[in-house]
């Protein structure tokens, strides 16, 4: 398991991800694409309707996945700062 250091790193690194335009461009793109290929299938083409669900699946899983990661960040260094805060109260 990572430690708080690392939760840290991957929290800033998932949100300046998040934050990026060619990356969110680049999700709803997919998205886009996945929602084309589901309502273009043939109605008797199963298998199609379900690579494109699965495929949407997979990317609203990365993206929060992402976000999770930066509430776990903001939630350290939250908790950070009360221990400081409380740190200068008590002395």
């Amino acid at each position: 398991m990572p430690n708080e250091d690392e939760l840290l790193r991957l929290g800033d690194e998932a949100q300046a991800l998040l934050s990026a335009d060619v990356f969110d461009k680049t999700v709803n793109d997919l998205v886009n694409q996945a929602f084309q290929a589901f309502c273009n299938s043939k109605p008797e083409d199963q298998d199609a309707r379900e690579r494109a669900f699965h495929h949407y699946r997979a990317l609203v899983d990365i993206v929060q996945t992402l976000q999770q990661r930066v509430t776990v960040k903001d939630e350290i260094v939250a908790k950070l700062k009360t221990k400081a805060n409380n740190k200068q109260e008590d002395s």
